[in-house]
């Protein structure tokens, strides 16, 4: 049975959230160091509030919710993807995706795509992906994202970033 794929509503908030710090868990436990990742990923409430914060003109958030309907709160999205008008001063193109996550369970079942034809479509965009993630690399490019020179630094996780861009 096939993950269904909707946007977000508030009553998905708390699901949402713990599908958020699990898939950072699950993504970064080979960049950030343990104890900083465990630290980064263990405010269910405020990550919950940041689900429930209204988003603004443009931006979505779209879920993909588990097959399992007997599946505890934790395990009941199992993917996401947030999209939005470009923040940077310098966009290179209008529209960006904010973030994408499946949890590793999902990885390479085709679940990622989905959420990104869902998301974004066919429509160029860029995104910001920490360089040292090589699986997210590779996931991006096989969808047509490369890197346009753009780079910053992540004080939250600690890691450089850089931007991707399909035209």
């Amino acid at each position: 049975m096939q993950p269904e794929i909707r946007l977000v509503t508030a009553d998905d908030a708390v699901a949402a959230a713990w599908c958020h710090l699990l898939c950072w868990r699950e993504a970064y436990a080979d960049l950030v160091p343990a104890d900083l990742l465990l630290a980064r990923t263990s405010d269910i409430d405020r990550r919950t509030e940041r689900w429930t914060t209204p988003l603004g003109a443009g931006r979505e958030r779209w879920i993909a919710l588990n097959p399992d309907p007997a599946a505890p709160v934790e395990e009941r999205v199992i993917g996401f993807a947030g999209t939005g008008p470009g923040r940077d001063e310098d966009s290179p193109v209008p529209f960006e995706l904010e973030a994408i996550y499946t949890r590793q369970a999902f990885w390479r079942t085709g679940l990622g795509g989905r959420l990104l034809d869902v998301a974004v479509g066919k429509q160029p965009a860029f995104l910001w992906v920490f360089e040292a993630n090589t699986r997210a690399r590779a996931f991006y490019e096989r969808h047509g994202f490369e890197p346009d020179g753009a780079g910053k630094y992540d004080p939250y996780f600690d890691l450089h970033e850089i931007r991707l861009v399909r035209r």
